[in-house]
């Protein structure tokens, strides 16, 4: 499988010269699987470019999965270009988010006032599929989903093919346990032996302790966690919105020599608009 990052920014959409090298995007990732099957992991303003890069290749058909409603993870779904077109098939996990599924979430969103298009205005074949859910398959990628310690329906999602795992837990606080929350042991579980693993890391200690509660981890919990997974590598997500490059890149140092202090070869990276990583 191939993994490649189109926004990795939390909260709200950034930019400046101290943002280039992280980017300033919100969360949308892409997923190939070997068998050619492209998947999205949400629709945050990323999903802009990925659908220009998608045009460009000539890619019709799509899946997209959803890791909660919440607008940084969404924001970018009525820019995606290839819904303008009509040879374009996209499939769309369908669940509930209290009494609405995703489909009326998409529905209300792409309606006025909030924007000029509806969804059913839209030229691409779109359908909503409710057995995207619990454990399920898209081609060759076998995915397990677990819910996230943030607000109800958040989902985390592992990826396997050909023995390779791939872990991704946005917006999943492990400091606090949310009324879903399923406890650090359970995240660690479903992360252990990954191959990668990205998981939110939007505070510092000393941030967390003014936003405890508020549905994002800390960075050394992350970093404990990965170290209790013996995950391989651990890419840092939903950037804080005020995240600035330098500091991230001594984000990134400092995690590494944790994982070096300890004897481990978890390696720690940040994760940047346009990061590629091949399973």
């Amino acid at each position: 499988m191939i993994v490649r990052c189109w926004g990795s920014r939390g909260s709200i959409a950034v930019s400046g010269r101290q943002y280039v090298a992280y980017g300033g995007d919100t969360t949308c990732l892409q997923i190939t699987a070997g068998s050619g099957e492209t998947v999205i992991v949400d629709a945050g303003t990323g999903i802009r470019r990925l659908g220009n890069f998608l045009l460009e290749k000539n890619i019709t058909r799509y899946f997209m999965l959803q890791t909660h409603c919440h607008w940084d993870h969404l924001l970018g779904f009525p820019f995606f270009k290839p819904l303008l077109h009509r040879q374009n098939q996209l499939i769309i996990q369908n669940r509930a988010f209290g009494r609405a599924t995703l489909k009326d979430v998409f529905e209300q969103m792409m309606s006025p006032p909030f924007f000029p298009i509806r969804l059913s205005e839209l030229q691409a074949d779109i359908q909503f599929d409710s057995g995207l859910n619990d454990s399920f398959n898209i081609g060759s990628l076998q995915i397990d989903t677990i819910p996230n310690s943030h607000s109800a329906g958040t989902l985390g999602y592992r990826f396997k093919e050909n023995g390779s795992t791939f872990v991704f837990l946005t917006d999943n606080e492990l400091g606090f346990d949310h009324p879903q929350s399923r406890g650090v042991d359970a995240y660690r579980q479903f992360s252990m032996n990954a191959d990668v693993l990205i998981h939110d890391a939007e505070y510092t200690q000393d941030e967390y302790r003014r936003r405890k509660g508020w549905g994002h981890s800390s960075i050394p919990h992350v970093l404990d966690l990965a170290l209790k997974a013996g995950v391989g590598q651990l890419g840092l997500t939903h950037l804080n919105q005020d995240r600035t490059d330098m500091e991230m890149d001594a984000i990134v140092k400092e995690g590494n020599r944790f994982f070096s202090s300890r004897n481990s070869q978890t390696r720690c990276f940040g994760v940047a608009c346009d990061l590629e990583i091949v399973l």
